[in-house]
């Protein structure tokens, strides 16, 4: 990611914080409406996993600009995702469910370069955990490659 694209995810993100609770409630509608068979990997009251999905975005977003601090913490996500029955083709409808809920939230503000920004953001994370995902499938750790 470029630093102009970090800064345009955290910028907007920003505005996105006085809105959390009806921007999850907003992406949780939207993947289970787009993706309905991963609303059995979620618990039936979603306050909990609502908040925790603003901590993880701000936790995210607030570390773009030093990514590799919260690697880690991603890769960890990624491997307890493998444990929920999580899939990766179930990633792409949850960066389409985002994306669908930042558009929503931000309106005019979500522009071109704005979405793309976000979009590289999704993707980078999700591939972090998608291959730390990968390596807990297969038996494999940093100290015991597969």
């Amino acid at each position: 990611m470029t630093p102009e694209q970090v800064s345009m995810v955290q910028e907007s993100f920003k505005k996105v914080v006085p809105i959390a609770g009806t921007a999850a409630d907003l992406f949780y509608g939207r993947l289970f409406e787009i993706a309905p068979e991963v609303r059995p990997l979620f618990p039936e009251d979603l306050k909990e996993q609502k908040k925790k999905l603003i901590a993880m975005l701000a936790t995210a977003v607030t570390n773009l600009h030093q990514v590799e601090k919260i690697m880690t913490v991603v890769q960890d996500l990624g491997r307890r995702h493998v444990a929920y029955g999580v899939t990766a083709k179930q990633y792409e409808p949850v960066g389409a469910a985002l994306l669908w809920t930042l558009e929503q939230g931000l309106g005019d503000d979500f522009t071109l370069p704005v979405k793309a920004a976000w979009t590289e953001t999704y993707l980078t994370l999700a591939g972090v955990m998608q291959n730390a995902a990968a390596d807990a499938a297969a038996g494999a750790s940093p100290s015991n490659p597969a």
